[in-house]
């Protein structure tokens, strides 16, 4: 039911639709008819409309059919109108046939040009097509080229930019194109060749400044010692045009200075102004020129010119180009890391010192060459990128350097016994610590270590001076000085403060109271003090820390060295008298010369003796103990000259009548004597009366000795007799006063108790002796009741076997008890006083 009703609705849709579409048509021009029709074949309700249409046209022709009829007549006459007008149009059809065959007759090449030209059109459109897209073009495929260009000469810098607007600027624009697409993809690619080959060339450049770091530190340390070295010139010149006295430390430094550097360039130019003016510029070199391998020749330079610049020898482009490179691709911090874990090694390698280095200058000069290199480099990187290195960075390098280039010059310097080495390798640190402390690097380490050193200095200093001091008292001839002239005689006075006015009087030729080694000794003293100033220069200290310095080490030179080297030719086994004698009299000299020396530290140092913890030279100490030496060693050797004479002694203790004179050995011995006390002309009083005390005090011991020794066990009065002549003449010397200054007759008493003795046993004063035995007035009060009986002992024997007393033989018996009598005395004398 529905169903049909459904159908019902449909139909009639369909039927008015129809009837819309039949209206249209009607009223519609027959031009546009035909999206009407359209909407006909476009249903389904194809056959029903045509039967609508047959009806409708049936309708129409039955309205036609009507009108007609009822315009009949009209209709006729149209249809004769119309025959008229076909044989007008049959000719005007006529006309336009044979117009249109001459038309077309005269328009086949016309045609053919129009086609001609179309054509032309086209390819011109083609054209113009194809030259737009190339315009398009051409750019990517030159920026391409050029790529390539850059990438061939190793140009990575430039060629990573040309990459980066191929990629973001002039590919976009034909990314359509199946090579631009080849392009596209090979850009990584690309990219990845310039790091590497980018990060070859900073390998290359990394090994060849490692490579080059001595000649770059040679140069910047030249450049330093120039600079120094007009700076010492300016000093030296201001305080000689300050000073009226020149001072010949200063002036030697300033010949020196001149004499071998006579042309002085003043190439040292401002660290940081190096610095500013080196601007990154990436210099388009090739990959295997001098500046790609990061050094310069300047082997060819001449010497008088200008001292390049460290920077001026290194090209560091490589560095930069890799940094830009990398910072572009955006792995800077890859980079930063592998340059600094690089130069870390490379640090290592360059501290490390040679085992030979202590051998020669050229070791250490190397060795520091190649630290000065590696941090100048470092320095310039800090100064000349944003964030390669850091401050941080270079202080953590420079720690670790400061520390193992310490730690290599306190082993390998100690090995140093030369002082000319050490001076060198001290001006060497200092040049070193200057050079470095121009970049800004704190060297106040280096500067306290070389105080470490001034003492090592101080010591092969005194080792050598040792050695000089050695030398000249070995070929010193002991003699005074002999001068024939003027000439000479001011010589010597210029060179040893002496002044004499009665020497000066005396006519040539004539002699200095001193030998040579006395301005020998006293010259080298300064030139010892010239070492000293040597090495306190540029070490930054203070006049009174000089002058410290100074006095210490002389101290040492002088109570050490000098000492020794006297003391040694003192107690050598052929030193003579007169030797002797004179090195008392130099000594003598250079004591009062320590006060010129006190003079000449305080002119070189400009600290007053006067100043608060000055040290004080200890040369009068040093010379008075020399002199004291000499001077037991002249006792020791003049007793030991009489030993000899004494060996000499022959005498026949079992004789019964003395000799008419004292015995040979004994005269020998008193001229020597003599001869002996007469060179002590020079020397101080007190020397030469204690020296010839001495003497008789030996000599009276010795003769004692002699009298009371064991072996010999009997002696007559005769022997004692001739003994006694020989004491007289012992006597007689110390009256004849062989060296002035004794009062009365105090040399006589050196043999007082030999005197007293004899007295005793000639005059046989037993009485007189045991009777006033501990009184202060007594007249035998040197005589010792141990040695008394010791002598009494030998007579009583030879008065047993040969009779002594032989003129009293009536006596005999008396005697004889007499002397036991003695004896038992003496020997209760000796008890009491051990008891």
């Amino acid at each position: 039911m529905e169903r049909g009703k459904m159908a019902e609705l449909e139909s009639l849709e369909t039927a008015a639709e129809h009837e819309r579409i039949l209206r249209e048509i009607e009223s519609t021009d027959t031009a546009c008819i035909g999206p009407t029709l359209r909407s006909v074949y476009d249903g389904e309700e194809h056959g029903r409309f045509m039967e609508k249409l047959e009806a409708r046209i049936r309708n129409h022709d039955r309205e036609i059919e009507k009108m007609c009829n009822f315009h009949y007549q009209g209709f006729v006459d149209s249809i004769t109108e119309l025959l008229k007008v076909r044989g007008e149009a049959q000719k005007l059809k006529n006309q336009v046939t044979d117009t249109n065959r001459k038309l077309q007759n005269e328009g086949k090449e016309l045609i053919i040009a129009m086609e001609e030209l179309k054509q032309c059109r086209l390819q011109q459109r083609n054209i113009s097509a194809t030259v737009d897209k190339l315009t398009l073009c051409l750019p990517v495929l030159e920026m391409y080229s050029k790529l390539r260009e850059q990438m061939k000469s190793k140009r990575h810098y430039p060629a990573l930019k040309t990459l980066e607007h191929l990629e973001h600027t002039y590919l976009p624009q034909v990314s359509h194109y199946r090579f631009c697409k080849i392009m596209v993809d090979n850009i990584p690619k690309l990219r990845e060749e310039i790091k590497e080959v980018s990060m070859s060339d900073l390998k290359d450049f990394l090994e060849s400044i490692r490579k080059h770091s001595d000649k770059i530190g040679e140069t910047a340390m030249k450049q330093d010692c120039r600079y120094n070295q007009w700076k010492i010139i300016a000093k030296i010149f201001f305080s000689l045009l300050l000073s009226p006295n020149i001072k010949a430390q200063q002036q030697r430094n300033l010949d020196n200075i001149v004499s071998q550097h006579p042309r002085i360039s003043g190439g040292k130019k401002s660290k940081k102004e190096v610095c500013a003016s080196s601007d990154v510029e990436v210099k388009n070199t090739s990959p295997m020129s001098e500046q790609d391998s990061g050094i310069l020749d300047v082997e060819d330079e001449d010497e008088d010119e200008e001292v390049p610049g460290a920077q001026d020898l290194v090209d560091f482009s490589p560095v930069y180009r890799c940094l830009h490179i990398y910072s572009v691709l955006g792995a800077r911090e890859t980079f930063e890391n592998y340059y600094r874990k690089q130069r870390r090694k490379q640090a290592r390698l360059v501290l490390q010192p040679p085992s030979n280095m202590h051998e020669t200058l050229d070791g250490y000069r190397k060795y520091f060459n190649q630290i000065v290199g590696f941090f100048v480099v470092e320095d310039h990187i800090l100064h000349t990128t944003q964030g390669l290195v850091n401050r941080a960075y270079i202080d953590e390098l420079w720690e670790m350097a400061l520390s193992k280039t310490i730690a290599a010059l306190r082993t390998h310097s100690s090995y140093c016994s030369d002082p000319s080495l050490v001076l060198d390798l001290k001006n060497l640190i200092v040049l070193f610590a200057d050079t470095l402390q121009g970049y800004g690097f704190p060297v106040n380490q280096l500067f306290d270590m070389l105080l470490e050193i001034q003492d090592q200095y101080s010591e092969t200093l005194l080792k050598k001076w040792s050695g000089v001091f050695r030398n000249i008292l070995d070929s010193d001839n002991y003699s005074p000085i002999p001068v024939t002239n003027e000439e000479v005689y001011k010589k010597i006075v210029g060179q040893f403060p002496f002044q004499d006015a009665e020497l000066e009087k005396q006519p040539f030729p004539k002699k200095f109271p001193f030998s040579e080694f006395v301005p020998k000794v006293y010259n080298q003293i300064k030139e010892f003090i010239y070492a000293c100033l040597k090495f306190s220069e540029d070490l930054h200290l203070s006049s009174t820390e000089v002058d410290d310095m100074i006095r210490k080490s002389t101290n040492l030179l002088l109570t050490r060295m000098l000492s020794n080297c006297l003391q040694n030719v003192i107690k050598r086994k052929n030193v003579g008298l007169t030797e002797l004698v004179q090195i008392i009299i130099n000594t003598t000299h250079l004591e009062k010369s320590c006060k010129f020396l006190e003079e000449f530290i305080t002119n070189i140092t400009n600290v007053l003796p006067e100043t608060v913890h000055t040290t004080k030279l200890y040369g009068t100490t040093t010379f008075k103990d020399a002199r004291h030496a000499a001077e037991e060693e002249i006792y020791t050797n003049l007793n030991q000259k009489i030993d000899q004479f004494l060996q000499l002694a022959d005498y026949d203790w079992m004789a019964m009548e003395p000799g008419s004179k004292a015995s040979d050995y004994l005269v020998d011995l008193i001229g020597f004597l003599r001869s002996t006390f007469a060179v002590f002309t020079h020397l101080p009083g007190k020397v030469a009366q204690t020296a010839c005390m001495s003497a008789c005090k030996h000599l009276s011991t010795s003769l004692m000795q002699l009298l009371l020794e064991a072996e010999v066990r009997q002696l007559t009065l005769g022997a004692l007799q001739q003994f006694n002549l020989d004491v007289e003449e012992c006597e007689q010397f110390a009256r004849s006063g062989p060296v002035p200054g004794f009062q009365g007759d105090t040399l006589q008493l050196a043999f007082i108790d030999l005197r007293q003795l004899l007295d005793l046993f000639i005059q046989w004063d037993w009485s007189t002796y045991l009777a006033d035995y501990g009184q202060p007035t007594c007249k035998y009060l040197r005589v010792n009741p141990t040695t008394a009986l010791i002598l009494l002992e030998k007579m009583r024997d030879t008065s047993r076997k040969n009779s002594v007393f032989a003129q009293f033989r009536k006596n005999e018996r008396d005697k004889q008890k007499l002397i036991d009598t003695v004896a038992k005395q003496l020997r209760s004398l000796i008890n009491s006083h051990h008891s």
